[in-house]
């Protein structure tokens, strides 16, 4: 029977297998996971689904995690960033940010579409007291769930412009860890501080001296996470910072003991990380009469800040890159397109979700508004990023 004949049901079932083996399965899954936290979040099973994450743990070997919750936000979610580090190494040292010519567009794109939703977000939450900490909410980009949609277009894209969402997420991916970093550091225990130096100055000298034993890495990369978490800084900064030191043979094809580690860890991260994480944190309470609303500072100030500002920010820069003769836009992409891609790129989800979570520290109550705002921005922005691109890549006649 040729593929033409097959039954309807068939050929669907053919068309979901191979979107869950592609690049979209990531963001599908995710999609699907934060679906169900928010339909736990507002039915009968909402408290139990916040006691499984939020209540104390009966033992736990890190007196500092003592909840389900820690330990997916605080040391599962290092990994996470362990693995994005692996990814922004290679890229700068081996791959499409290698080149001073390679790195201009997206660099630009990058912080322009940071900059702007953030000026979006204090804009209109200037007259709303103790939230101005969220300014880095809407500034983030989630990477599986940008390319998860921008897979489902398939041959309607042309490459260039997924090879400039992906350069672009992970300079994004780069400058939400120094925000992290940064702006979001408790006060410093300047011994157990003291303690990381030294456990990434022996990094670095494994790295020098070019040691392969992945075991050595492993053993220093925990001391260095234990005392991050210790320290006053934000442990997942840990995680990137590991990764910097794993060696990499520039150039040598797949002989590298990052590109084995980044080639190991990568499914990990997106299959079950990313999607743990997404579970533990999506869950949040739909406006029903009382609360916060959808027209509240807080989430309209996020919302708009992921619609409106990383379109206006990372459109508005590759035009004018252009127009100054600065970078040269991705070859074969149309303007509709850009503006397509530039919506995608409003979908913080992960990284705004996790930003949230700093930015109000024991303030349940806007954790969840901000959440709010990441759902209904992520929303918008993935619905018409995916209809704009869709209407742009139309084939002619």
């Amino acid at each position: 029977m040729t593929a033409s004949r097959r039954h309807p049901i068939s050929r669907a079932a053919a068309r979901a297998v191979q979107l869950f083996h592609g690049e979209a399965g990531a963001g599908l899954l995710l999609i699907a996971v934060a679906l169900g936290a928010m339909v736990l979040a507002n039915s009968a099973w909402a408290d139990a689904y916040h006691n499984l994450f939020h209540d104390s743990l009966a033992w736990t070997p890190v007196a500092k995690l003592d909840t389900w919750h820690l330990w997916i936000n605080d040391a599962v979610m290092a990994l996470f960033f362990f693995v994005v580090g692996l990814e922004i190494k290679r890229e700068v040292l081996d791959g499409e940010l290698a080149k001073p010519a390679q790195r201009r567009l997206p660099v630009v794109a990058a912080i322009a579409g940071m900059a702007v939703p953030a000026a979006v977000f204090l804009f209109i939450t200037r007259s709303a007291p103790g939230v101005s900490a969220g300014w880095a909410i809407p500034a983030a980009t989630d990477i599986a769930f940008a390319v998860g949609v921008l897979s489902l277009l398939g041959p309607r894209v042309p490459p260039s412009l997924r090879l400039f969402l992906l350069t672009v997420a992970i300079v994004d991916d780069l400058g939400a860890v120094a925000i992290i970093a940064l702006a979001y550091t408790a006060q410093i225990d300047w011994a157990w501080l003291a303690l990381a130096a030294a456990a990434l100055a022996g990094l670095a000298v494994l790295n020098y001296r070019r040691v392969d034993r992945p075991l050595a890495y492993i053993a220093g990369g925990l001391l260095l996470w234990f005392a991050v978490l210790h320290s006053g800084v934000h442990a997942t900064v840990a995680g990137v910072l590991a990764a910097l030191c794993i060696p990499l043979r520039v150039s040598r094809g797949g002989d590298s003991m990052l590109l084995r580690m980044e080639h190991a860890l990568a499914p990990l991260s997106a299959y079950l990380i990313v999607p743990l994480f997404g579970f533990a944190n999506a869950g949040v309470h739909l406006p029903s009469g009382n609360g916060p609303g959808f027209t509240d500072a807080l989430p309209l100030g996020v919302a708009l800040g992921l619609f409106a500002g990383k379109q206006l920010g990372i459109l508005g820069a590759v035009i004018g890159a252009e127009r100054l003769g600065f970078a040269a836009r991705p070859p074969g992409a149309t303007v509709m397109q850009l503006w397509g891609v530039s919506l995608l790129c409003g979908i913080g989800f992960t990284m705004s979700l996790f930003i949230g979570q700093l930015a109000f520290p024991g303030r349940v109550e806007l954790v969840e508004e901000a959440k709010l705002g990441v759902i209904l921005g992520s929303t918008a922005a993935a619905l018409a990023g995916f209809a704009v691109l869709f209407l742009a890549g139309r084939p002619k006649g």
